[in-house]
């Protein structure tokens, strides 16, 4: 198992201790099998598995290729509900017509095709109480049958999977990389993370836990194994340990039913408590932030029965109400309802992060002689403040020349919502010296290079990974706002789930917008056809699994073309078996199945708390198609949402993102400069060991080289 997480996560293949003897047959299958689904091995991994004995190397073999084959979705059968499509699509209503006259023909009636065509324009037909609809009609296998072979490209997907070190270091390298990261990481990353804890309880630990959320999942492994608690310093890494061991959210954005817990449980969480406050009774000021929490956690943690942690005791009685601890947000917000900005600014700087995302407020509202006492105070609180906290102030003050069209608002959870920018301009002035104060205090803190710099250019566009919450695990899914070109003539978008026990609809969308983000057609199950885009048909159930497809020529005339998953009825996201979307990309006449490993760009899963998907959108420019991703999900209705029903609200969160600049990676790459030649990667590889940064690191870099790819862009955030 911990292989097969190594190699989806890192494109390293764990080196196999098994018993040596002549693998090369074995070795020539699997480069063949990689092949098939786009992948291909280096020559070391090959070299390695080809000294194995036939065994060990089959077992290898299979591990790889299972675990790339569930990386691309590969590892379920994507079927169609139009065996030919994308041709013999028919027309949408006519396609009605036909599964309502062979519901009449079944029941020994008689109607005209104009009755029919009234019947079904009318509205008043189920379509689900129609024979055929919505239910594969044929097998997959047939499926097959019927679509010639793939054509091989040379714009086809070829991903290099390398050899790594024996697996138990290659997981202690992942464990320490994650539990480490000075980002917050997503919902798949932070579930890797705690199996690895597991795995990795005893042996090498991080130096440091810079982001709560991960103190939180090991203190979980930590606490049920009866371990020592690690990095606990505020009364709110108690409550997110508690929300995390008892299977809830352990950043506190959504309510959590706590569980039971052992005596030995609730001994550790109030020693722990009664330490932090025992140290500084100031940090009872963070417990009013969550005073429902606390009460509920205070019922399954009985403090009343501890006397030997009066501490503890003294956090409840904070959450009833029982005593006053005032904290310092409520301080500084008093000063500002007073008036008195640069009080409030003087104040807020014992917390230098808080003052930073306070930072633009407090300048809005600073009068003209106070607004030099909050400059000060933000420059003192630089170089205390994380290397995130600077970047993410960074790209804010970049976006405040002018108001926004519409001001978005993404929350953790991935839902967005989207208003009016009635903030005043920042001065020019003052947003120069921030960016310039910030430029500063980011470049100090990059480390030092001992080899020069290679960038693939491929890598300049990628947003900054500040956080892993505003993405989705999966295969080549970059952060939200970062942007890829696309290459190929036509764009397929697939959407494939798998219900656990209740009839799920859910239904692959397409809307165009124009260049004033205005809607220029869309495409569902209510429309097949729109402008050359053609939607594969409507799967209304997926007891063994379920897929849609859209396609999308680079002739469509819509400007910005966006994809959407609608639950139409039965669970949730979170609450499937399985669900994913991606997209591939084929050139004009490379022909194939529906779907083929070989041409899929990214595949991302869908876990978001909505009821309507956002992954991404693309944006036609001056050499095709550029990919943005979006990473968002609409609230929706309960049942039955339609692109037709969401389309205004999906077209200004759309262009609120679109419009916004993102901090990418060429902003870091250019504060080096000044500390490392800087280079960019044109397939010829270098003559000397070099610090890569790319997506994907090619063969041939020169023994000693470091390299940066996509899974550990974010090691690159300075601390």
């Amino acid at each position: 198992m911990l292989d097969r997480l190594v190699i989806q996560k890192t494109l390293r293949v764990p080196a196999s201790a098994g018993a040596t003897g002549d693998g090369t047959a074995v070795a020539r299958q699997l480069d063949a099998a990689l092949l098939d689904v786009g992948f291909s091995a280096s020559r070391a991994l090959l070299e390695h598995v080809g000294t194995l004995a036939p065994g060990p190397a089959m077992d290898l073999a299979a591990t790889v290729v299972t675990a790339v084959r569930e990386l691309v979705g590969d590892h379920v059968r994507h079927n169609a509900y139009f065996i030919g499509f994308p041709d013999d699509v028919p027309d949408t209503v006519e396609f009605w017509v036909d599964r309502l006259r062979a519901a009449v023909l079944a029941g020994g009636g008689t109607a005209t095709d104009a009755w029919l065509r009234d019947a079904v324009r009318s509205g008043g037909v189920n379509l689900l109480d129609l024979p055929g609809y919505g239910s594969y009609q044929h097998s997959h296998a047939e499926l097959l049958a019927a679509h010639d072979e793939l054509v091989a490209a040379a714009g086809d997907r070829l991903t290099l999977l390398r050899l790594g070190d024996p697996v138990e270091a290659e997981a202690t390298r992942l464990y320490l990389a994650l539990a480490g990261s000075v980002t917050p990481l997503g919902e798949a990353d932070l579930a890797i993370l705690g199996e690895l804890a597991v795995a990795c309880a005893d042996g090498p630990q991080p130096a440091g836990i810079p982001v709560r959320e991960n103190r939180a999942v090991l203190n979980g492994i930590r606490l049920v194994l009866g371990r020592r608690l690690v990095g606990v310093d505020t009364t709110t890494d108690v409550l997110r340990l508690a929300c995390q061991v008892s299977g809830g959210d352990a950043a506190l954005t959504t309510p959590t039913r706590f569980r039971a817990f052992r005596r030995p449980e609730r001994r550790t969480l109030l020693a722990a408590l009664d330490e932090v406050v025992g140290a500084n009774p100031n940090k009872l000021g963070d417990v009013a932030r969550h005073a429902e929490r606390w009460k509920r956690l205070g019922e399954r943690l009985h403090p009343h029965e501890y006397g030997q942690w009066p501490y503890a005791q003294q956090v409840f009685a904070v959450a009833r109400g029982e005593r006053r601890a005032p904290g310092l947000a409520g301080r500084a917000e008093a000063a500002i309802r007073a008036g008195a900005v640069g009080t409030a600014a003087s104040a807020l700087s014992a917390a230098p992060g808080l003052l930073l995302r306070s930072a633009d407020r407090l300048l809005r509202l600073a009068s003209a002689t106070e607004r030099a006492t909050v400059v000060d105070a933000v420059t003192g609180a630089l170089g205390s403040a994380s290397g995130r906290v600077l970047l993410s102030l960074r790209e804010h003050v970049e976006n405040r020349l002018r108001p926004a069209s519409a001001r978005i608002y993404p929350t953790r959870s991935r839902t967005a919502f989207v208003g009016p920018d009635d903030r005043p301009p920042l001065p020019a002035d003052l947003v120069a010296e921030l960016s310039a104060l910030l430029d500063a205090e980011i470049s100090a803190r990059l480390p030092e290079l001992d080899r020069p710099l290679l960038v693939d250019p491929a890598a300049l566009d990628i947003a900054l990974p500040l956080s892993g919450r505003a993405a989705e695990g999966g295969f080549a899914v970059l952060p939200r706002g970062s942007r890829a070109w696309v290459p190929g003539d036509l764009l397929r978008f697939f959407t494939y789930w798998r219900q656990t026990s209740r009839r799920t609809d859910y239904d692959l969308s397409v809307l165009l917008l124009d260049d004033d983000f205005h809607s220029a057609g869309q495409v569902s199950w209510t429309n097949y056809h729109h402008d050359g885009v053609t939607h594969s048909g409507d799967v209304t159930g997926a007891e063994h699994g379920a897929t849609e497809f859209v396609d999308v020529p680079s002739t469509v005339r819509g400007r910005y073309v966006v994809p959407q998953v609608n639950i139409y009825a039965g669970e949730s996201f979170a609450e499937v078996a399985e669900s994913m979307f991606g997209y591939q990309t084929r050139a004009r006449d490379q022909r194939g199945a529906p779907f083929d490993a070989r041409t899929v760009r990214a595949r991302s899963q869908l876990r978001g708390p909505g009821r309507v998907a956002l992954p991404i959108v693309f944006v036609r420019g001056g050499r095709g198609w550029q990919a943005v991703w979006l990473h968002l999900y609409l609230r929706g209705t309960p049942s039955f949402n339609r692109v037709e029903g969401n389309t205004f609200s999906t077209a200004d969160r759309v262009r609120a993102l679109v419009e916004r600049r993102h901090l990418t990676m060429a902003y870091l790459l250019d504060r080096w400069r000044t500390k490392a030649e800087v280079t960019m990667w044109d397939a010829c590889p270098p003559d000397e060991p070099v610090t890569f940064v790319g997506i994907d690191a090619p063969e041939g870099l020169p023994d000693g080289s470091r390299t940066y790819t996509l899974d550990r862009l974010g090691e690159l955030i300075p601390g």
